[in-house]
């Protein structure tokens, strides 16, 4: 089961900055186009850095940090206050950036997204390049298929193609993005098959397991295991 890629839910005309673009002309950027960061590119569209919200608003902060014990500050703390100072885009944003490919998958951008505490994405091409950018809203729109949509990409992604099985075999009723399959399956891997595949499928919020089997080969020896995956694609092809 393939799960979408980041091209299929990117945004390709993304709004950029240069190092060098003045803060005002950085805020007034966000606020004509109702976005909340930017990426930083030079003039062959490679990303330097990102730009977001947060980062105009440290200028909020400026002067907090003018104590003595300023130079004890974490670097955390001592690149907010930087920032707080800067002046254009180059000081504002933040570097490196970190970016995905249009091939890679949306749980991966995901992952990348909740472990960086970030919001937004660039996606670049082989050579770095600025293609497009990705948020977690788009992210998200994967959950917005209807449940007929996902109940007819179940039957065909994972009844169909992956486990060779006709529709009426197995009973897909979806509700509110949670998907039940019921009915009797031949053997029992076929069963842990049809539930991980389906857990894989876009929009599936979760997998309510209502399947039974006729076989249960965890108990076979692995050249039994091979004697009956051959056999079966063999007789699924008549």
């Amino acid at each position: 089961m393939k799960a979408t890629k980041i091209g299929s839910v990117m945004v390709g005309d993304v709004v950029t900055v240069e190092r060098d673009t003045p803060f005002k002309q950085v805020a007034r950027v966000l606020g004509d186009h109702r976005i909340s960061g930017v990426p930083v590119v030079d003039e062959d569209d490679k990303v330097l850095g990102v730009i977001s919200e947060t980062d105009l608003m440290l200028r909020q902060t400026q002067g907090a940090h003018t104590r003595p014990w300023r130079g004890r500050l974490r670097r955390g703390i001592r690149r907010s206050a930087a920032k707080s100072r800067a002046r254009t885009a180059g000081g504002l944003m933040s570097t490196p950036a970190v970016t995905v490919r249009a091939d890679d998958t949306i749980p991966e951008a995901a992952r990348l997204m909740a472990h960086r505490r970030i919001e937004r994405l660039p996606v670049v091409d082989e050579e770095d390049r600025l293609v497009g950018i990705v948020t977690r809203r788009d992210l998200l729109e994967v959950f917005l298929r209807s449940d007929e949509e996902i109940r007819r990409a179940v039957q065909q992604e994972v009844l169909l193609n992956t486990l060779w099985l006709a529709p009426q075999n197995v009973t897909v009723s979806v509700r509110n993005g949670v998907v039940t399959l019921a009915g009797e399956l031949e053997r029992r891997s076929e069963k842990s098959i049809a539930l991980r595949t389906t857990g894989r499928v876009d929009g599936v919020v979760g997998v309510v397991d209502r399947l039974t089997y006729r076989l249960d080969d965890a108990r076979l020896q692995p050249a039994e295991q091979a004697l009956h995956g051959v056999a079966d694609n063999w007789l699924r092809k008549l």
